[in-house]
């Protein structure tokens, strides 16, 4: 039988040691999904619900494996799809490759149904490479292009093939002018920066008495690494969301998460620094980082464009960070006063407390915050956990205790709804031996995450391992975006944008074949978890919560303050509980020691 091109295309894939793809059918991709069928077990095919979450799918892939993500649309509307879960990838710098159908090259240009300029719809997500196969010969050099730049340069890349291309028969290029003669297999390069930029490094470290480190993405495969360099240079370290998994929180000067989600001995530690070591970090919020002047800064990266933008930083390394931490650190002396380390196991001690007081704190029905504090009690060893943006992540972020083993992600730069079921998908497929755990709010569950609980439903009986775990924080708002307009804007919460239909969310989960469990007495939530992460079912925990919790920032301006206070006096919808609940802990932590009580 004839190759193909598709068929050619899909062997190419599996040179480069493809084994999964994320996507949905069409006719745009029909011989492609032929051929695909003829590679037989050279492939697992997940079939998702929509275009997007095949792309988020991929985005997480590459996220929990380090390899190649790969999703897979038709033409016209299915390409568009994929673009926010590729934007995910692009912007969490994750490789990612697209691949999409188009129309008959003969119809091309003529107004044709489901025709659109996909090189330009995918050239600001995929601008390293986007590229549209127009002969036979071009597919061998275009396929091995795009996978090489996705995984050499951690970016998307997209690859278009019109309809009547796919099946027509593979020709190899000819040997004459014009023609490329490309190669499979990529290994990374081990990036260490120049002697003379490490002595400079560490003769910075060295003189820095309160040193502070903040870890990322580009980190976590560092992590003994960055234990050895903190303890030799006696710093805390704080954690960016996607560093969320580098080192355990029991360790007691590892301060947690940083930011508007973060923690408060996070914000000292910065606020109190005199040098400051970033690793694989792209955190964008500058005002949670010491203020200009206050420390003497070093950053580790493997992407240049990525250095010195969130800090004026006095030696900027360019490198990967396991590498150059291994050769940074015979450079660095080992400090002797203990004291800064004492401080920061301090403030953490203080914050547990507050951490665990206010999941403890009483709502109508259950706090958020104990939904969290009450799994991390119980997470089983090896779990992976997900969550999507929105107030849930503020309860992730930081009462959510990593333990070594653990694997944790969400959309990052990007901060999308509608991402930790297609990444918690996308981790069992990848670990099916592992527990894994998503959390979503309501909003974002109703948006697109419901729909992929049906993908949950087809293939959960192939996973090892059947811990997989669906928590909906119940609430009926919006209430990120609720807690951002009261505090940032001084408005009262917007009635028509904000509430959300009520929906039994477990029921639904009934009703396609899984477990569903339903919560609304904190004292039964720790009971709830243990039902659900001991069932031999996938599960969806619904806990009916109370949207008047505040996620508070681990520091509040007067500004913020006095804001708030605004919307209290324009009238709130749910003024009484703010003026309970919700305005004493915010005005109590403006108070001195507030933060730490």
């Amino acid at each position: 039988m004839t190759q193909t091109v598709a068929d050619f295309f899909w062997q190419r894939l599996h040179q480069w040691g493809v084994r999964r793809i994320f996507g949905y059918p069409g006719d745009g991709i029909n011989g492609l999904l032929g051929a695909l069928d003829r590679a037989g077990d050279m492939f697992e095919f997940v079939q998702v619900r929509h275009e997007e979450m095949a792309a988020f799918m991929a985005s997480a892939h590459a996220k929990f494996t380090g390899e190649l993500g790969v999703c897979l649309a038709t033409s016209g509307p299915g390409a568009a799809h994929l673009l926010t879960g590729l934007y995910d990838a692009r912007l969490d710098h994750m490789p990612v490759l697209a691949i999409a159908g188009q129309q008959a090259r003969t119809a091309l240009g003529g107004h044709y149904q489901q025709e659109l300029d996909l090189p330009a719809l995918f050239k600001d997500v995929a601008g390293d490479f986007v590229q549209m196969a127009t002969v036979p010969a071009q597919v061998r050099h275009l396929t091995d292009r795009a996978v090489r730049i996705a995984l050499g340069r951690r970016r998307v890349t997209a690859l278009i093939f019109p309809n009547d291309l796919q099946e027509l028969p593979m020709e190899a290029p000819p040997r004459k002018h014009g023609a490329i003669f490309s190669g499979a297999g990529w290994s990374p390069p081990v990036v260490v920066p120049h002697q003379a930029d490490l002595a400079r490094a560490a003769a910075l470290l060295n003189q820095g008495e309160r040193v502070a480190i903040l870890v990322g993405a580009g980190a976590r495969e560092a992590g003994a690494e960055v234990e050895a360099i903190a303890d030799r240079l006696g710093a805390g370290v704080a954690k960016a969301l996607l560093g969320k998994q580098v080192l355990p929180d029991d360790l007691p000067y590892v301060t947690g998460s940083i930011g508007l989600l973060g923690t408060r001995p996070s914000y000292d530690m910065m606020m109190q620094c005199d040098t400051l070591l970033m690793i694989g970090s792209g955190f964008p919020y500058s005002e949670f980082l010491p203020p200009e002047g206050q420390a003497r800064g070093v950053q580790i990266d493997l992407d240049p464009g990525m250095l010195a933008i969130r800090y004026p930083m006095e030696v900027n390394l360019e490198g990967d960070a396991r590498s150059t931490l291994a050769a940074l650190l015979p450079l660095l002396a080992q400090k002797a006063d203990g004291a800064w380390r004492v401080k920061i196991a301090g403030w953490n001690a203080d914050w547990d407390k507050v951490v665990r007081a206010r999941a403890a704190a009483k709502a109508d029905p259950v706090n958020p915050q104990r939904i969290f504090t009450e799994l991390s009690d119980r997470l089983p060893d090896q779990a992976i956990i997900t969550s999507d943006s929105g107030s849930c992540a503020n309860w992730f972020a930081r009462d959510i205790k990593m333990r070594r083993g653990m694997m944790a992600s969400l959309s990052g730069g990007l901060a999308s709804m509608g991402a930790a079921v297609p990444y918690a998908i996308a981790a069992k497929f990848a670990h099916p031996a592992r527990p894994v755990i998503a959390s979503v709010g309501d909003g974002a569950m109703q948006m697109n995450n419901m729909a992929e609980l049906l993908t949950v439903a087809k293939y959960w009986r192939r996973w090892a391992n059947p811990c997989f775990v669906v928590c909906v924080l119940n609430n009926q708002d919006l209430n990120q975006v609720t807690w951002e307009q009261r505090v940032m804007e001084g408005n009262p919460k917007f009635e028509a944008s904000q509430r959300l239909p009520d929906m039994p969310y477990h029921r639904f989960a009934e009703m396609i074949g899984l477990k569903g469990l339903y919560c609304d007495d904190p004292d039964q939530l720790g009971a709830a978890w243990d039902e659900a992460l001991a069932a031999r079912i996938p599960v969806v925990l619904e806990v009916k919560c109370d949207p008047e919790v505040p996620p508070l920032p681990p520091h509040i301006t007067l500004d913020q303050a006095r804001a708030f206070m605004s919307t209290v006096v324009k009238g709130d919808p749910e003024q009484g509980s703010l003026l309970r609940d919700t305005a004493r802990q915010v005005l109590s932590s403006l108070l001195p020691g507030g933060g730490h009580r």
